[in-house]
Formats: C-alpha cells, structure tokens, sequence
C-alpha cells in the first residue's frame, strides 16, 4: 500500500516537473500542441461518450476546460498512471528495482507511448500527432517530456524507501 501511495505522489511530482520541462523546450521550438485546455476539453467529453475526436481544435471550447485539463494531467495523467509503476516491473517478471531513479525513467520511456498512440490520436491529430497543428514535432515532444516524469515517480519512491533519521 505504502509504494501504491508513493507512486501516486511521485506521479504528481513527475507531472510538474513534466510541465516544467514542456515550458523549457517551447523555448527551443519543441511543442507538442496539447494544454491544459485541451486535455479539458477532451476529458469533458468522455463522460458522454466521446472519446475520439476528427480535430479538437474544432470542437467548441467548454466552460471551465482549462481546470478540469490541469486536474485530469496531475490527478490522473500524473498520479493514475504512475500506479502502473509496480505492475510494469512485474509484467516484465522483475522484482522491483533497488535503483528507483533508473527504473523511473525506463517506466517513463513506456508511459510515452500513452500520447502517441492513444491521447493525439483520441484528439485527432493520428499516431504520433502527425497530423496535429505541430506534427511529428509532437513525438519529440511527448518523450522528451515524460523523462522527467519518470525521474519524479523514481525519486519519490526511493525517497519514500529510505529509512528515517531518529
């Protein structure tokens, strides 16, 4: 329960410092097209039944988008996806690895695929956001910045195992 509860917060911290490494690519040119209001407005969607989209930038915008889309990246995005982390070590037959940091960024390596084969698709931009106002520049994008995603899940779970100072 204790690694569940800290992989979740390390999902949480990897999805800040995930934002802040999207922040510092823009700056070099290296933008995937997907925000917080977009992920909203897609997040909106799925209760009704819309999971796909032809464009998202098509579909009208919805009130309060932007909140449910930073809410969806941190509570879901950040900490529900790094609940997988235990079960992708025992998937692949691994106990889990005494080195957190290097298996986070191995996780991180698996959870980029989440973008390019089901969120840009699902916003209608095709595999890998091709066709997506950024293009294959999306891709880049996507793995670069779930690196530091990764480095969160594996740092707070290796800081979570180390024993306290009485």
């Amino acid at each position: 329960m204790e690694l569940l509860v800290l992989a979740y917060l390390g999902g949480i911290v990897g999805a800040a410092l995930m934002d802040m490494t999207e922040t510092v690519a823009a700056g070099f040119g290296i933008r995937s097209g997907v925000n917080a209001a977009l992920l909203g407005r897609w997040a909106g969607g799925l209760p009704h039944g819309r999971l796909r989209h032809a464009d998202i930038l098509k579909v009208p915008a919805r009130p309060g988008e932007a909140r449910l889309g930073w809410a969806f990246h941190f509570l879901l995005g950040g900490g529900g996806v790094a609940l997988a982390y235990p079960a992708f070590f025992q998937l692949m037959g691994a106990l889990l690895p005494a080195n957190h940091l290097l298996a986070g960024v191995l996780f991180s390596l698996t959870t980029s695929v989440l973008p390019w084969f089901v969120l840009l698709p699902c916003f209608g931009w095709g595999l890998f956001g091709r066709r997506g106002p950024r293009g294959t520049n999306a891709l880049l994008a996507a793995t670069l910045s779930h690196m530091p995603y990764g480095l969160g899940v594996g740092a707070v779970i290796a800081a979570g195992a180390l024993p306290l100072a009485s």
